[in-house]
């Protein structure tokens, strides 16, 4: 019997998911009928969103997913509202012991490789590459944190959605 490797594997994760950590957000309408977003409700704040990176895993070395990059959806109004990127890849902790946070090096697609790129007022299409993609063991998994400076400008943002894009070797 052979084995899977497909380099084209992509799951969606949608505005739902993502967790609030600072700031005033709620689901919404998005500007387009029949979407949902996860929207800012207060300007001059700085809001933290997590979105976590649901992709399945193997204990054995390898196998499971090597997570390549992640594309996110969203839209600035209003005036501008710098977004920035952080990766956390984190190891969970055996019994008693705590988790391990380390950060993977990645790049930011062209159009979104300047803080002046990422804050503009119009839809967005980020994507992230990872440096160096790594097969998920069981024991780890991803959080993409976007951190929202509305710098008192009045900006909004509306997130409505993720990509995971990745390898899936079984």
């Amino acid at each position: 019997m052979g084995y899977i490797h497909d380099t084209h594997m992509s799951q969606v994760i949608p505005p739902t998911l993502f967790h609030c950590v600072t700031g005033t957000w709620s689901i919404a309408a998005g500007q387009v009928a029949g979407t949902i977003v996860k929207r800012v409700n207060d300007a001059n704040q700085t809001g933290i969103v997590n979105v976590p990176i649901i992709l399945p895993s193997n204990s054995v070395a390898g196998k499971g997913s090597k997570l390549v990059s992640i594309e996110v959806d969203y839209e600035i109004t209003v005036a501008a509202v710098v977004v920035t990127a952080t990766l956390n890849k984190v190891t969970r902790g055996a019994d008693t012991a705590v988790a391990v946070v380390s950060a993977p090096t990645f790049t930011y697609d062209a159009g979104h490789d300047t803080a002046a790129e990422r804050d503009d007022v119009d839809q967005h299409l980020m994507t992230i590459t990872i440096t160096t993609p790594a097969y998920l063991d069981n024991d780890e998994y991803y959080l993409l944190e976007l951190s929202c400076d509305q710098a008192g400008d009045g900006g909004l943002i509306e997130f409505l959605g993720a990509v995971a894009n990745y390898t899936l070797r079984l």
